[in-house]
């Protein structure tokens, strides 16, 4: 949504929404952001869409990540997040039901009827571990029951470890184990295709191994010690449980791609089928992650969606290079979104304009993100020298059109806020961004090119929508929430901006009740920023 005048920033949930991009990753975790950054870095339009169903979600602590080691997973997730959004990319709370393809691209499907078009998909969505049958495993799984010695080994050294071994791959880890702590006890709860030479070796070392099936695992103590109950009657104290799982991959939304799976060599689950460079049996779809590899802790699966990221990017170069084209995913999007239609806003300038607006003498104006040029239109009757700028060619045209209808001179400019000198280096009386947007960059440019557009004695007037009700939680399994904030330069951010200079005195800075006209009402109120940049020759 960069540099729009758009009358929802977000959209209420009976209104389809359809946005599009560049690339759409499924699933927010270490492969899938990984992706997404190095994609934003790219200059690529990415959106990521995630559930909030992380694999290691049940885990307290991540291990064996460098730099990150003990971070929780939900705090290396939310760094994550922040940086693929200080570079423009969003990550959407939502849930992707379906994937198609079609002339003009792959149709994501989303909770709540919305939906996305993407030129390529990265799959990113992990593996779902299957447990044993057995009591008590589940809803200890990821704090008392683990799996990988790597992972979670270090935190129950020199502890009572049962590792229950349910297939003929358990006894994998059983050695990294036993150098771990000497108290360890193997229960072969189904011995079927288990090595009787690797359990020898197993008791000649010192092990103790007893073959019987579990009844269940129990609570010992309230200090946490563990029982595991055995079927044949006897129990065995513990404090921690190493057990194996079998997997499944998660991708239910890519069934009607056809999409190549096949089976892991341990015989415990199934893998998306990709090459080196991350690329699947369908053209255009890549997966990365656990999905390609169950047995990768969270390093290597983020080095691993770093890379297909990267492979992505550059197929994406060498298709518009073919093309000899350079294309905007932006300009793309919001092209898109207004299509052929005839209208998609109110047509009436915006409130809080005509409040703050009215009483100042016309001089030069430039409407940022203008939209279908209502406020630059409604400038230009008051006798303003307007300039409208906005991302989207067809936007522009449609100013055009009205502005010729009318008999008005309006001026246009094809520019994204973020371009070099996007304002051409004039300066304004009225710089006016309306319920617009603009990408986040780690440098700010966006927000240097409008204030810098501000002419000294100038106005600079903000408007957006109070946003403070996404804070409220929300089901992602029913509702995709379709716009991302914190990928956008904001209100608070300009507002820092403006006092950190000590150039501009700002006279409102206030959440206030919309005014009434627009399309929308699902916003009821609005924050609305009005600053004077200063003429320090003046006060010497």
């Amino acid at each position: 949504m960069t540099n729009h005048a758009h009358e929802a920033s977000d959209h209420p949930p009976h209104q389809r929404v359809v946005r599009r991009c560049d690339v759409a990753v499924i699933g927010g975790s270490a492969a899938g952001l990984a992706a997404a950054l190095q994609l934003a870095r790219q200059r690529r339009s990415v959106i990521v869409v995630d559930d909030g169903t992380p694999r290691n979600a049940p885990a307290a602590h991540m291990h064996g990540y460098l730099g990150r080691e003990g971070t929780p997973p939900e705090e290396m997730r939310a760094i994550g997040r922040e940086e693929v959004r200080s570079y423009g990319g969003n990550v959407l709370t939502g849930r992707v039901l379906a994937v198609r393809q079609e002339e003009d691209g792959f149709h994501l499907a989303l909770s709540g009827g919305h939906g996305l078009v993407a030129r390529r998909v990265l799959a990113a969505t992990g593996i779902v571990d299957e447990l044993p049958d057995i009591e008590g495993l589940a809803e200890r799984w990821g704090a008392q029951v683990f799996n990988c010695p790597f992972c979670h080994g270090w935190e129950v050294r020199d502890l009572r470890v049962v590792q229950i071994v349910t297939t003929p791959m358990g006894l994998h880890p059983t050695q990294l184990m036993r150098h771990l702590t000497d108290r360890l006890t193997v229960v072969l709860h189904d011995a079927t295709g288990i090595d009787p030479a690797a359990v020898q070796t197993l008791v000649a070392s010192g092990v103790a191994v007893v073959e019987s099936a579990v009844r269940r695992v129990a609570d010992a103590d309230p200090d946490g010690s563990l029982v595991v109950e055995l079927a044949d009657g006897r129990s065995l104290p513990a404090d921690a449980i190493l057990t194996g799982a079998r997997f499944r991959p998660r991708v239910e939304m890519l069934a009607g791609l056809g999409i190549d799976i096949t089976a892991h060599p341990s015989g415990l689950g199934d893998l998306v089928a990709v090459d080196s460079t991350g690329r699947t049996s369908v053209p255009g779809v890549f997966a990365a992650g656990n999905l390609t590899d169950p047995s990768a802790q969270v390093l290597p699966a983020a080095a691993n969606g770093s890379w297909i990221g990267a492979q992505i990017a550059f197929s994406l170069a060498a298709e518009d290079t073919t093309a000899g084209l350079r294309p905007s995913g932006v300009e793309i999007e919001w092209d898109g979104r207004y299509g052929d239609q005839e209208r998609v806003w109110s047509a009436n300038p915006n409130g809080t304009l005509v409040a703050e607006a009215t009483d100042l003498p016309p001089g030069r104006a430039l409407d940022v993100g203008a939209g279908e040029g209502a406020d630059a239109l409604w400038l230009a009757e008051r006798g303003w020298q307007v300039t409208a700028s906005d991302v989207s060619g067809r936007a522009l045209d449609r100013i055009r059109a009205e502005a010729e209808r009318r008999g008005l001179d309006v001026r246009t400019l094809h520019r994204d806020a973020n371009d070099p000198a996007a304002y051409a280096d004039e300066t304004y009386d009225l710089v006016s961004l309306q319920y617009g947007s603009f990408q986040r960059t780690p440098e700010q440019r966006g927000l240097r090119n409008l204030l810098d557009a501000v002419a000294v004695g100038g106005t600079l007037l903000v408007v957006g929508h109070d946003l403070t009700w996404l804070e409220q939680p929300s089901d992602p399994g029913e509702q995709t929430r379709m716009y991302d904030p914190q990928a956008y330069v904001g209100i608070d951010e300009i507002a820092a901006a403006l006092t950190a200079s000590g150039d501009w005195r700002v006279a409102v800075n206030e959440s206030r009740p919309r005014p009434p006209g627009a399309i929308s009402t699902h916003h009821v109120n609005d924050v609305v920023l009005r600053a004077v940049r200063l003429d320090h020759r003046k006060e010497r």
